[in-house]
């Protein structure tokens, strides 16, 4: 027996070298900055979602699974999910993109273990919940509905519930109370911003024509680009005149690392600022509780909507 082993052994290796080769991995199209989407990346990555919570597998059929897959649908298709708290047609992923996981788009990952955080607009701390709800009253203009004011969104909405439960599952694993170093990437250097009243809207215009009317329409509405639409930029289907994105040097940061969609970040900090004053001298909804805004803080310079307001009532 002992004479036939070595032959057994040299079989076994003859099999062993005639296996297929494994398949070498494709590398995948979508550039990653760590857990995130880069900011280069175009629209190749539009609808990619690194942290997908209807296809992650550990996921599974309890209550807070659900949950935090329906905050998930919530979030990416907010009008068609939410329609009684969003009237027009902004989603939370028309702002942050690829729901809340692309660079320098406000995104989300990690943020949750942030709160309760200081909120310098209110004046008072903020939950995870009082963030959520103010995007939705804000952002989505949960105001401009017919609802009562006791059936406005609040911390213990379902809808806020179930989209809180998506980003704290987005921070699995994170450090309570430790800044992402993500977070507030898509903002302007201090150094680099004009005074509000010396940004051309003119000129913001002719930017907005040249580099954003394709996906946003001259019109600003937003363009049909497959089974999505670009965002509504103004007028009744936008975010209102207290949502955050109505704050020019805040809406520029936005603009200015995360477009034009097609070529993101190729566009400067000065011409970023011209476009965002341009967007937000337009007409939007009204946010019907600006008197209760920055009562503790001092009014930001480019809460542009707010100076107007006061400039009527003197």
């Amino acid at each position: 027996m002992r004479r036939h082993i070595p032959l057994a052994l040299a079989l076994l290796v003859v099999v062993a070298c005639q296996r297929p080769a494994a398949e070498r991995p494709v590398p995948s199209p979508i550039k990653m900055t760590g857990p995130l989407i880069a900011a280069s990346m175009s629209m190749k990555a539009a609808w990619a979602f690194p942290a997908d919570p209807l296809t992650d597998q550990t996921l599974d059929d309890s209550k807070l699974s659900q949950e935090i897959r329906r905050g998930f649908k919530l979030f990416t298709n907010t009008p068609a999910e939410a329609p009684r708290f969003a009237p027009g047609g902004m989603s939370c992923t028309n702002c942050h993109m690829n729901a809340g996981q692309r660079e320098r788009s406000m995104p989300l990952v990690n943020v949750a273990g942030m709160f309760p955080e200081y909120n310098r607009r209110s004046g008072r701390l903020y939950s995870l919940g009082d963030r959520i709800t103010d995007c939705f009253l804000r952002s989505e203009n949960s105001t401009g509905t017919q609802l009562a004011a006791d059936q406005l969104p609040n911390p213990s909405s379902p809808e806020v519930l179930a989209i809180s439960a998506y980003l704290t599952w987005l921070a699995r694993g994170a450090s309570v109370g430790k800044n992402p170093t993500w977070r507030g990437q898509n903002t302007i250097a201090s150094s680099a911003l004009v005074p509000v009243e010396k940004l051309d809207r003119a000129k913001g215009e002719a930017i907005y024509m040249d580099r954003c009317a394709t996906c946003h329409g001259p019109d600003g509405q937003g363009v049909q680009i497959g089974d999505k639409i670009a965002g509504p930029l103004w007028g009744d289907r936008s975010w209102n005149d207290g949502a955050g994105a109505a704050r020019v040097y805040t809406l520029a940061g936005m603009i200015r690392y995360s477009m034009p969609y097609l070529d993101p970040g190729n566009i400067t900090d000065e011409d970023a600022q011209h476009v965002a004053a341009f967007i937000n001298s337009k007409s939007r909804p009204a946010f019907p509780f600006k008197e209760r805004d920055y009562r503790v803080e001092k009014l930001p310079p480019d809460a542009v909507y707010y100076t107007r307001q006061i400039s009527l009532s003197q």
